[in-house]
């Protein structure tokens, strides 16, 4: 069955590539934990507020 999974972080100025790999840490213990066979897709898109970044979502199409 094919499913669709959504991940958000905040990103804090300075600590960019840090909130960044802590999302790749949360996607990465979600496929270990809910045994994904295919992973389809990702893809990332950024929020913004007052014209900077302030967020980051992650969407994955998965198989299980």
């Amino acid at each position: 069955m094919i499913k669709v999974k959504t991940f958000t972080n905040e990103l804090k100025a300075l600590h960019a590539m840090e909130e960044i790999h802590s999302l790749d840490s949360q996607v990465n213990t979600f496929i270990e934990e809910n045994r994904v066979k295919n992973v389809i897709s990702v893809s990332d898109a950024c929020t913004e507020g007052s014209g900077n970044t302030i967020g980051i979502i992650r969407v994955v199409t998965y198989e299980t």
